[in-house]
């Protein structure tokens, strides 16, 4: 029998668990996947880093992986942490709890590798790997473009944008917009230094935000991961779900089909950067892939 193997991926929104095996190279066979929106980046300031309140939110999802885990007699477990822990004073002792609660070693991964994984992974689903592509993974702590072509990377950079950090950080959407449009013309300027060419290329949007758009495109009551993959939205579909979502509240979000709760607050930030990603670079359509840095980690050896 093919041994199972367990990937963690603990973002600063979301705690995600996925169990299966390597079919081959690019083929995942899934056993089981589970996430939790644990808000680990909630309520982080620069000198406390992580809150008390989040690591205990976090600290019980990942032993409810454990348990699955357990269960599950997984062989291999790789299990990764990105912004908020990379970020925290708190960090390496938050690691050496998850160790001694649950028995998982977290590895605090750079924004390149977690682009790279992520990269393998949406690769992993796309239903045409041929071309260009340029797939932005919008997270709660920070978001990474990685241009591939031919499947390999060619550029790759994390930004300091993400869901979490602008909505806590910025007074509004206009401050958000400000700080997303300063961070993507840095961006653009510093692929035009290395001579990147957009080209004839596809943008794919991955993770929670660009998920979002497509189940509240779809209307989804519950949500597909097979329809929402390789799903086709335009930028004039994304500005009116925007208009849409701007001027309700909280709570009323929660009423829009598709809308994971969790999520109510933070999808104006999510969508204003995939909008502003899409104007600045020029595209009029976006790919949604649900495969992302989960999948790229259990297709490592």
């Amino acid at each position: 029998m093919t041994e199972l193997k367990a990937s963690i991926d603990l973002g600063t929104n979301t705690a995600r668990l996925l169990i299966g095996f390597k079919e081959d190279e690019h083929t995942i066979r899934q056993v089981l996947l589970k996430r939790q929106i644990t808000r680990l980046g909630g309520g982080f300031t620069r000198e406390s880093g992580i809150s008390p309140e989040a690591e205990a939110r976090s600290l019980a999802a990942m032993q409810e992986f454990a348990g699955e885990i357990l269960r599950h007699n997984v062989g291999k477990i790789r299990a990764v942490a990105t912004s908020a822990v990379r970020d925290a004073t708190n960090g390496a002792e938050f690691c050496r709890k998850v160790f001694d609660e649950t028995g998982i070693q977290l590895q605090v991964i750079s924004g390149e590798q977690e682009a790279l994984f992520t990269l393998r992974g949406v690769l992993a689903g796309l239903d045409n790997k041929k071309g260009k592509f340029l797939v932005f993974d919008v997270g709660g702590g920070s978001t990474e473009y990685t241009l591939a072509e031919d499947s390999l990377p060619v550029f790759t950079r994390s930004l300091p944008l993400g869901v979490v950090r602008l909505t806590e950080g910025k007074s509004g959407p206009e401050a958000m917009t400000e700080k997303i449009r300063r961070e993507l013309a840095a961006l653009g300027g510093e692929m035009n230094r290395s001579a990147v060419d957009l080209g004839g290329t596809i943008l794919v949007g991955t993770a929670g935000t660009a998920t979002t758009l497509a189940a509240i495109h779809m209307e989804m009551t519950d949500y597909d991961y097979r329809l929402v993959n390789n799903h086709t939205m335009a930028l004039a579909d994304i500005e009116k779900i925007h208009a849409r979502l701007l001027p309700l509240s909280p709570e009323e979000r929660l009423k829009v089909k598709g809308l994971e709760k969790g999520r109510e607050d933070l999808i104006v930030a999510g969508t204003l950067i995939t909008i502003n990603t899409m104007k600045h670079f020029g595209f009029n359509s976006l790919k949604i892939s649900d495969f992302g840095q989960l999948e790229g980690l259990l297709l490592e050896d």
